[in-house]
């Protein structure tokens, strides 16, 4: 019954615009598919996008640092990136600009196993942290042991690669910097251990969107930008109004995800996804600018609206 209410209020947004041959837009992924990205898919398999006129492709990259780049070399439409990244490509000159939020708090924690022997973070001196990408999560975490008073020089830096979860398991770090509370949470707990997060955004860093939309600076007066942020919207109330009707849209599009670490995240990821992506706090980007230049990690920052767009 909901997606026959899902497929008539598509319909019936149909009904409202022009007949017209639907206008093809890309949009690269930050990574491969995953609960973060359920507006998308919301959208694509319950027929908003088509709606609004849009025949849409959701692509996987091969390299997800490489997404950014190729639209700012205009060989995608829209790329789904992180606001941190954003500030340190703008400041690399991109030609990129914000133009809507996917998700709209961080996801990036810093987990411990529960029953191990850190309770605090002062509790880190002399312990092994282990980290994927040093740059943004060096800054995440100084500025979190700085609200311990602890520097990063009081803790041992362990590159695990992408092996965070199974470090921490098998006892290779204390620690881990840039696990995902709504995935390395839920993997640890599957694997028979619980986990206690730290919260950057409650420890010392601003708090920031974690999944954005960007497209080319030069681009963002493009109407089809307009009617994909109008259907991610809508898409995006629906899954919050039919959340289990979602997920089946979801695995619809995404079979080889029906299991108990996706179930998992896709719960968690729910309240976390930005209710009027479209919109903007302009103040919430200059202070994680301010916080990023102050880290070493920019070396300006400039006007916000150099750098984002409301596209509606």
């Amino acid at each position: 019954m909901k997606r026959l209410i899902a497929l008539f209020f598509a319909a019936f947004l149909a009904s409202g615009l022009q007949a017209q041959a639907e206008e093809k837009l890309r949009v690269l992924l930050d990574w491969f598919a995953n609960p973060d990205h359920a507006p998308l898919a919301v959208a694509q398999s319950r027929g908003f996008f088509e709606a609004h006129g849009l025949e849409v492709e959701l692509l996987e990259p091969a390299d997800p640092a490489m997404p950014p780049k190729l639209v700012a070399a205009g060989q995608g439409d829209i790329a789904i990136s992180y606001q941190p990244v954003l500030h340190a490509q703008i400041d690399e000159g991109m030609p990129l600009a914000r133009i809507g939020t996917l998700i709209a708090t961080p996801l990036n924690t810093l987990i411990v196993l529960e029953e191990g022997p850190i309770d605090t973070l002062e509790d880190l001196k002399g312990k092994r942290v282990g980290y994927s990408v040093s740059g943004f999560e060096d800054a995440m975490l100084g500025a979190m042991l700085q609200q311990a008073g602890l520097a990063v020089e009081d803790v041992e830096l362990i590159n695990v690669n992408f092996s965070l979860s199974p470090s921490l398991l098998a006892g290779q770090v204390d620690a881990i910097i840039g696990g995902y509370r709504n995935f390395e949470l839920n993997q640890l707990e599957i694997k028979g251990s619980k986990g206690l997060a730290f919260y950057p955004e409650e420890n010392g860093v601003p708090p920031y969107d974690e999944l954005i939309m960007v497209a080319h600076k030069d681009k963002t007066g493009d109407p089809r930008l307009a009617k994909f942020m109008a259907a991610l919207e809508e898409a995006t109330i629906y899954l919050i109004n039919h959340p289990q009707d979602s997920w089946e849209a979801f695995l619809e599009l995404y079979p080889n995800l029906d299991d108990e670490l996706n179930r998992r995240a896709w719960a968690d990821t729910l309240p976390r996804f930005a209710k009027r992506p479209a919109a903007l706090d302009a103040g919430r980007y200059e202070r994680f600018a301010a916080f990023m230049k102050e880290a070493g990690l920019i070396d300006q920052t400039p006007p916000v609206e150099t750098y984002t767009s409301v596209v509606y």
